[in-house]
């Protein structure tokens, strides 16, 4: 399979994060969170004037990452963990797009229009208008043009709340990952996916999901879950904005492993 030759800079490491609420970013963002490397990037994925962000251009990854008004997301701290343990050569970019409240197979292409009002209120309504319908194809597309300018390395993965305790998710999952592998034409040796636990503490929704989740490098090989112990929660299913970095450094982490680089553990916080 094609791994990314037609890239512009094979420096220029891009990986692809989906999800639901917390990849969205539900945590609030913090003035701490506003200091980035320049060298970590973000494929902007909807036109935010509020922000002056249009799709389709890569800016410095200051949060938000997802869209024009979400807030804190792993994958901040995802980015600046690589960038502060990658050699200097190095650039990070991602490109995010995930669906608050959505089930996992809103992102299966063959049958997305059958959980396209997971929920009937509005606001789920318009994430989905957002990306044109079809979350899926519109992550692929911009995908697909950011391949032009790097290399994709990783797939960032944090959802499950809506499928809570459903043990069929693992498999829901394989055909997503195996989707974007033939859509992007990637090999799943060089890329990776990476999937992180549920908030587990006291009162909270869904960590019952968890096991579950933990199964998932049993039919998904090149699958790493990231635990999610002791990050701290802002209500019963979100992270607040310390839990949300705590999970961060740890998907950075694993992948800086994958990557064969031995990271120093960034310090919590």
């Amino acid at each position: 399979m094609n791994t990314g030759a037609y890239a512009q800079d094979r420096n220029f490491y891009i990986f692809l994060c989906f999800g639901q609420s917390n990849m969205q970013g539900a945590a609030p963002v913090e003035s701490q969170d506003m200091t980035v490397n320049n060298r970590f990037k973000v494929f902007q994925a909807q036109d935010c004037p509020n922000l002056n962000k249009k799709k389709g251009k890569w800016y410095p990854a200051v949060p938000p990452s997802c869209q024009c008004t979400s807030g804190l997301s792993p994958t901040d701290y995802f980015g600046k963990t690589l960038v502060d343990n990658l050699p200097d050569n190095i650039t990070v970019g991602i490109i995010n797009v995930s669906v608050a409240g959505c089930d996992i197979r809103l992102f299966d292409k063959d049958i997305y229009k059958d959980f396209d009002a997971t929920y009937k209120e509005q606001w789920f309504a318009s994430l989905i208008a957002g990306y044109d319908g079809n979350p899926y194809q519109y992550l692929i597309s911009l995908a697909k043009l950011a391949q032009k300018d790097g290399v994709i390395k990783g797939i960032l993965l944090h959802q499950g709340e809506t499928n809570a305790g459903q043990e069929q998710w693992p498999s829901y999952v394989k055909k997503i990952y195996g989707d974007m592998l033939t859509d992007l034409e990637l090999n799943a040796d060089s890329v990776p996916l990476l999937a992180g636990e549920l908030l587990a503490v006291d009162g909270n929704c869904c960590s019952r999901m968890n096991p579950i989740i933990r199964t998932l490098p049993e039919i998904v090989p090149t699958a790493h879950i990231i635990s999610s112990e002791g990050c701290t929660g802002l209500d019963s299913a979100h992270f607040d904005a310390k839990g949300c970095r705590e999970l961060g450094r740890r998907y950075g982490h694993e992948m800086l492993s994958l990557l064969g680089y031995e990271a120093k553990y960034p310090k919590s916080e």
